[in-house]
């Protein structure tokens, strides 16, 4: 069971694991070696995720989702598998709880009496700053 919080966990048998060949340096190993971990989880699927967290999920990510409602992640950081895969599951539970909690409410508010009354004071201040470098006629 792969806990995120509280409210959060996905079963383990919804996230399907590939590893392939690396890229980048490290010698003749990195052509023997399939240590780069691709993790896949179908979010379109999943049931164990809270369906508003699934949402805003799909929201946020959806250019990173597949046709078919799962998201890919990889990591090559490491040089074996395990640390790789964690990686991936670390990168999935950094952007699960990106989303876990729901957007504040934004309470508009009205500025306070004085606050208008300094600003339109600022206001005709400035103004009057700007008149006075006109042209002065002599008439």
């Amino acid at each position: 069971m792969f806990v995120v919080n509280h409210r959060i966990a996905i079963p383990d048998d919804e996230l399907r694991y590939t590893y392939v060949r690396s890229s980048g340096p490290g010698g003749q190993n990195v052509n023997k070696v399939n240590s780069k971990a691709v993790l896949r989880w179908s979010v379109a699927a999943n049931m164990s995720v809270p369906e508003d967290v699934r949402a805003r999920f799909a929201a946020k990510y959806g250019s990173r989702l597949t046709v078919d409602g799962e998201i890919v992640l990889s990591s090559d950081r490491h040089r074996d598998r395990g640390r790789n895969a964690e990686d991936c599951l670390d990168k999935l539970r950094e952007m699960l709880l990106e989303v876990a909690a729901p957007p504040k409410k934004r309470r508009p508010i009205k500025p306070s009496r004085a606050a208008r009354e300094r600003r339109l004071k600022a206001k005709s201040e400035h103004s009057a700053k700007k008149q006075s470098r006109g042209r002065k006629s002599w008439d």
